[in-house]
């Protein structure tokens, strides 16, 4: 049952689609003061999962978070906000329920901070929807809650094909390099990135045609060779005379304005631009049909950045900075006077204050952006979708941003930003998966190896070792860092047999994605969610159900040889060093330690489970899904269902794409449906 609690007079964030009780009486577990603070108090035994994209562990009690979409690429312990925006939790121990809180602005969760027993929510206005969900249990409570905001963005096949990356590859003949050295090594690849230099002067929807003179017949060499570009589009205009969006957004009133109602002027990569009114829906119409500038070049994904929206000044500020700036000239420097100095240089990016400045044009009225700061990239990647459903209706194109809220899961996935080459943030992509998969994000993963700092070949390594199970599988860096794609380290061959894994996974990994989404459930779940009684499991934070037969227990400490893993039952180990090369053994439930070596793919099937597995291919394209092999641990009788299709069309109901899959103690198969052309065998 879902309850509805309404204080004040919320806004509007049209992330709820689905049904609810509209509840008038007390809200239910919470006591609420000033109809914007609401405390509970917690068990000793209670757990709390949600928050989607942050900081910590998959329990998130012992902190402090914020729902503020920040620009900030130090994702420490001690922050308490990342890119989204996303107020889910589920409370399980003592009682159990789920609660969301619809709230566009800042809003403060202190998780037993302040005091461990208890939750207090703070927001800044007393005008908020309060959704509480009660259930069977937290899987339960999170199906719910995904039914309640609606289904989640399924990308094209390909998408789930091995992607690089690079800030960023400067022509199309670095591309084609980056793309031969992968296929000489034999190593899988489907899709080739561009960040911002591929734009004239950072310039959206613009391509510099020295370093890409023909970007529509560039796109269909490399789909030749089986891959996909990906540019990225950024969320300021640049403020340019004879630049066309600028000029177009100028005499539609399409950017947002001060309050006087003159543009808003802000930095970021151009210089001086204006931010599209991504609140308003007919400048969020205008915005999102530019992409059709490149889906008529052959570009089939895009990837939004910079959409919290990140400002490196604002120009007012700007002005009032270079005026005390003099206040400096001259002085002597002391310890004091600088660090005032830097405190206001430092204090330009991302201020605050700046979010004050400007306005939204919305349906139900003006509105100042702080108030509504979460929606931007939401409604950002909105624009992107809306106009792939009117451009191309029959068509998935792909589509994830940086920024978000709930709701914006509909229109696209996210990556988890400008993370670091460091060990923790391996540990860090695995807690965010069921996070946000609670909130409805399926399609997400981290940039593999790190986006800043210098990676190394073991780190690499290790986070593919993950990353073969994440959607979206991206190896990603920053400019000034080391190069890291992977046939650049000396052990080329160990990872050509990791990423050649992940495609022998793709039938699996996309079934389980595509009934995830189709049946609002989590692709990635906490051990607790699937074995509720188990009191170790419900600790266990570094170990994760991927699917219904799958739990991966990857390595995230430099050096190791292996780790420590919990079995919550008997389970049988595989281990792979390459598709061919596979070894297995059964487990019994309990504590164990298991060696895994660095070039090592290792993942533990649950009793009469299968996973079905192809022979792999240099890119999904060449993956045959028609004839599987199935890899299980059958005791009595091992069964799967498969959800299969095309890959490209919207075609998503039809019951030919499911087969029914059982293999019987003696090794027999039999499989049913309407999707029971396909051939299986025991591998």
């Amino acid at each position: 049952m879902i309850k509805k609690i309404t204080y004040g007079a919320p806004f509007d964030t049209e992330a709820v689609t689905g049904a609810y009780e509209s509840w008038q009486g007390e809200l239910p577990y919470f006591s609420q003061e000033e109809g914007r603070k609401f405390s509970y108090r917690m068990a000793e035994e209670d757990i709390v999962f949600g928050l989607g994209e942050n900081v910590r562990g998959i329990n998130k009690r012992g902190w402090i978070y914020e729902s503020k979409c920040s620009d900030d690429p130090n994702h420490r312990e001690d922050k308490r906000s990342l890119y989204g925006a996303h107020n889910f939790l589920i409370v399980d121990g003592k009682e159990c329920f789920g609660v969301f809180f619809d709230y566009p602005g800042k809003l403060t969760f202190d998780i037993g901070y302040t005091d461990r027993n208890v939750m207090l929510i703070e927001a800044q206005t007393g005008d908020i929807d309060v959704y509480v969900i009660e259930g069977e249990g937290p899987e339960d409570i999170a199906k719910q809650f995904r039914g309640l905001v609606g289904r989640s963005y399924i990308p094209p096949k390909w998408a789930f094909g091995y992607g690089q990356s690079r800030w960023s590859y400067m022509n199309e003949d670095e591309i084609r390099e980056v793309v031969k050295k992968h296929r000489e090594a034999g190593i899988p690849l489907d899709s080739i990135y561009l960040d911002i230099d591929y734009m004239v002067k950072y310039k959206d929807f613009t391509v510099n045609e020295e370093t890409f003179p023909d970007l529509a017949g560039f796109a269909e060499e490399m789909k030749e060779q089986g891959i996909h570009l990906v540019p990225i589009i950024d969320a300021g205009v640049k403020i340019e005379e004879g630049y066309d969006i600028y000029e177009e957004g100028m005499a539609g009133g399409y950017f947002c304005k001060e309050e006087d109602g003159s543009e808003f002027v802000a930095g970021v990569w151009p210089g001086r631009v204006h931010f599209p009114d991504m609140l308003n829906a007919d400048a969020r119409k205008w915005f999102g049909g530019k992409y059709k500038v490149l889906l008529d070049q052959g570009i089939e994904g895009f990837w939004n950045d910079m959409n919290e929206p990140a400002i490196f000044y604002s120009e007012k500020h700007l002005q009032e900075v270079f005026e005390q700036l003099e206040e400096f000239r001259g002085i002597n420097l002391d310890n004091e006077a600088s660090a005032s100095l830097n405190r206001l240089v430092g204090g330009l990016s991302n201020n605050e204050e700046d979010y004050k400045l400007f306005y939204h044009e919305h349906k139900d009225g003006r509105v100042r952006h702080d108030k509504v700061h979460n929606l931007f990239g939401y409604n950002m990647t909105r624009a992107a979708g809306e106009a792939f459903e009117e451009l191309e209706p029959n068509k998935r194109i792909l589509m994830f941003s940086r920024s978000s809220y709930i709701g914006m899961h509909r229109y696209g996935g996210i990556w988890t930003g400008d993370n670091l080459s460091w060990w923790s943030h391996i540990l860090l992509n695995l807690h965010m998966m069921p996070s946000l998969n609670m909130c409805g994000f399926l399609y997400t993963g981290a940039d593999l190896g790190g986006f800043g700092a210098d990676t190394t070949e073991e780190l690499l390594m290790r986070w593919l070792e993950l990353g073969i199970f994440t959607p979206l599988m991206r190896n990603h860096s920053a400019w000034g860092t080391r190069r890291q794609e992977v046939y650049r380290f000396t052990q080329t061959g160990s990872f050509r047999k990791i990423i050649a894994l992940r495609y022998c996974l793709l039938p699996y990994l996309y079934s389980e994605y595509m009934k995830a989404a189709l049946r609002d459930e989590m692709m990635f779940r906490p051990l607790s969610f699937v074995y509720a009684g188990d009191r170790f499991a419900r600790r266990v934070e570094d170990q994760l159900m991927v699917g219904e037969s799958i739990m991966i227990a990857p390595v995230y400490e430099q050096n190791a040889k292996g780790r420590y893993v919990y079995l919550p039952e008997r389970m049988k180990l595989v281990r792979f060093r390459g598709p061919e090369d596979r070894k297995e053994e059964v487990l019994e439930k309990g504590h164990h330690y298991v060696h895994i070596a660095l070039d090592e793919v290792v993942f533990f099937i649950r009793p009469d489970h299968l996973v079905p597995m192809s022979k792999g291919g240099s890119c999904v394209e060449k993956v045959d899904f028609d004839h599987l092999g199935l890899l299980g641990f059958v005791e009595k009788e091992g069964s799967y269902e498969l959800y299969d299709d095309d890959g490209y069309s919207r075609d998503y109901e039809s019951p030919s794409h499911y087969t029914q899959i059982t293999v019987d103690a003696e090794g027999r198969i039999s499989s049913g449906g309407e999707g029971s052309r396909k051939e299986f065998y025991l591998i």
